[in-house]
């Protein structure tokens, strides 16, 4: 005796035709977006100890993968550089050399496959000798100093070939100052993707492997970083990064945060991406490796929840494996 009527809500989860139609998310090779590391040399790949499967790449060798991500229909790189050490210092000057690795990269990628989008990482992390996002003088994070840095650098990333600069440092101000800059020199077509809620979290750690900078990281990022404890304050940080001119926003963490991409969906519907953020994958692989879960589904599932939360595309390294297997 059945006691419900006509209420069963499980007649539409019977098959999988029916399951695909009432599908209320989608996710698709245009969702994501492929988080690479360059490194000097030719012909030269190096493996990320602590994120399995990623490995570093040499500018024609990252040129030969913006070919396949373009073939398997991403739509954007994000590039982060691991600069040689003789060229890190503690005014990170070099992140403003139009000849850096990562401006020599841009070029490069967009010479050769001018169809995909290049998304350059502005921060200062990268070039500096202490490991820090920000300039440092006695122990404290400089603001106002770092940005004009940043200003800086994201004009010889423009000039390169980029297309979106993504400041990832947490600086007040730098959305503003970098949107000014890159009007007053013809590049009002470069859009503007902040990172506007990035948490001061311990799922960076294989990134900072990555591109050079934990080893020598000194101190933390706490007071530039957002606390993981608050959530009305991501709102006011990304109320504020598009008030200074922002085109899209990145939350970051990501699955860890998806209260906070649903609160920033729901309050300002601006285009929101999510990194799948370097801890995150290591977890994955790891996990699957060990037998504990089944990797792919993981996967999957990982992805997924990201656009139900309400985010527009996502950084994962797992972009181009996935790409193909969706657009499949």
């Amino acid at each position: 005796m059945s006691f419900l009527g006509g209420k069963r809500l499980r007649r539409v989860r019977q098959a999988e035709w029916s399951r695909a139609m009432v599908r209320e998310t989608e996710l698709l090779p245009r969702d994501l977006i492929w988080p690479l590391f360059v490194i000097e040399g030719q012909n030269e790949k190096t493996a990320v100890r602590t994120m399995p499967g990623v490995e570093r790449l040499s500018i024609d060798l990252l040129v030969e993968a913006a070919r396949a991500a373009r073939d398997a229909g991403i739509p954007a790189l994000a590039l982060f550089p691991n600069t040689p050490d003789h060229l890190r210092s503690i005014d990170a000057e070099e992140a403003y050399n139009p000849n850096n690795l990562m401006c020599r990269a841009l070029d490069a990628i967009k010479s050769a496959v001018p169809e995909i989008g290049l998304i350059a990482d502005v921060a200062l992390d990268e070039y500096s000798a202490n490991g820090q996002d920000g300039l440092v003088r006695d122990g404290e994070i400089l603001n106002d100093e770092t940005v004009t840095a940043m200003i800086k650098s994201a004009l010889v990333q423009a000039r390169a070939g980029a297309d979106i600069i993504a400041p990832s440092d947490m600086m007040d101000g730098r959305v503003a100052a970098i949107r000014a800059a890159l009007d007053a020199e013809g590049f009002e077509r470069v859009q503007i993707m902040s990172y506007a809620a990035k948490y001061a979290s311990c799922f960076y750690g294989p990134f900072r492997e990555a591109v050079g900078s934990g080893s020598r990281l000194t101190g933390d990022k706490r007071t530039y970083q957002m606390d993981f404890a608050n959530s009305d304050e991501a709102l006011r940080e990304i109320e504020q990064d598009l008030i200074e001119g922002a085109d899209s926003i990145m939350i970051k963490p990501g699955l860890p945060y998806l209260d906070i991409i649903r609160r920033a969906k729901d309050a300002f519907n601006v285009p929101i991406y999510a990194y799948q953020v370097s801890g995150e994958y290591a977890m994955i692989e790891m996990a699957g490796a060990a037998g504990a879960i089944n990797r792919d589904a993981a996967v999957l599932e990982s992805l997924w929840a990201f656009k139900r939360a309400g985010a527009n595309g996502i950084l994962t390294y797992f972009a181009l494996e996935m790409a193909r297997k969706l657009g499949r």
